[in-house]
């Protein structure tokens, strides 16, 4: 993946990013933090109505290492691209909060709304000796990117292993699935001159951490499932959460979800307890992202000087 990524980088960056000479408007600025604010308490409220507080009540996991986990797990992607941008530009801690905003702005408003949200506040916060859109660019590419070569990667791995049929796979769609990642590639690498801003060793660096959030998250989810379901062994989990990554990033596959939980029913056979585990899982991680994203714009609605 890394040869991959550096074959991809420019020698020279062919789009040069300008200097920071624009006097920043703090009216514009404080009204689209404001607006992005609105627009996640009316998420939150749409959202709750989907949420079967009771049912998940009495599913709440009561172990101590479970939420650790979770909470790691969460996190991960904020850290891991605070860890990119500390290094590119050397954001302070506060940049992980900016980052969180980007992560609930993604999954509760709209995709890579939270790019646009984190470009206008590296603007703003971070001393730049050029703009940072090139930089985010690049991040949010090589995020998909990578996301892709792994997919192909298992794609390869598991197929010999386990045979398509019992993965439940429809083969015209995966054929279809894969055609469509590889085009992507394949087009980057033709315009990479073009596509990435960054230099070689930025890209590789980036790349490198992409990975080492996608092995963590796939870890994660695995220990979760064993804490709550310990009766299976961790390893089968650990196949079952690198299934889950593989199906999830397939673009063309159809009832993800329920492709994923049939096969885990089939393997494990616990077919009640999978079902409620998938439920608890989806609903614990969309009532985080309401209940933080909630209280990030009820303080920026209370403190001018947060969205300032």
């Amino acid at each position: 993946m890394t040869d991959t990524v550096a074959a991809l980088a420019p020698q020279a960056p062919a789009i040069q990013l300008t200097p920071q000479d624009r006097a920043p408007n703090r009216g514009r600025q404080a009204l689209f933090s404001i607006v992005l604010s609105l627009a996640v308490i009316v998420a939150v409220v749409h959202e709750m109505g989907g949420l079967e507080i009771a049912k998940m009540q009495a599913m709440l996991p009561t172990s101590i290492g479970f939420w650790l986990v979770f909470a790691a797990g969460y996190l991960v992607t904020p850290a891991s691209e605070w860890l990119i941008f500390h290094r590119l530009w050397g954001i302070p801690p506060g940049g992980m909060l900016a980052l969180m905003r980007k992560k609930i702005y993604n999954e509760l408003l709209l995709g890579y709304l939270g790019e646009a949200y984190f470009y206008t506040w590296a603007r703003k916060r971070v001393s730049l000796t050029a703009a940072p859109f090139g930089a985010v660019k690049d991040v949010a590419i090589l995020s998909a990117m990578t996301g892709n070569g792994v997919t192909m990667l298992l794609v390869a791995i598991m197929l010999p292993v386990v045979g398509m049929t019992r993965l439940g796979l429809d083969s015209r769609m995966l054929s279809y699935s894969l055609a469509i990642l590889l085009a992507i590639s394949a087009v980057a690498m033709v315009f990479r001159r073009k596509v990435f801003t960054l230099p070689r060793t930025d890209l590789v660096m980036i790349t490198q951490v992409h990975l080492a959030r996608i092995a963590f998250t796939t870890l994660s989810n695995a220990i979760m499932w064993h804490i709550v379901l310990p009766q299976v062994p961790l390893s089968w989990w650990l196949f079952l959460a690198t299934l889950r990554l593989l199906v999830s990033r397939l673009p063309l596959m159809p009832n993800k979800d329920l492709l994923f939980a049939g096969f885990a029913v089939l393997a494990l056979g616990h077919e009640g307890d999978i079902g409620a585990l998938m439920t608890l899982m989806a609903g614990l991680l969309l009532a985080t992202h309401l209940v933080l994203g909630a209280l990030l714009a009820i303080r920026d609605l209370a403190t001018p000087e947060a969205r300032a």
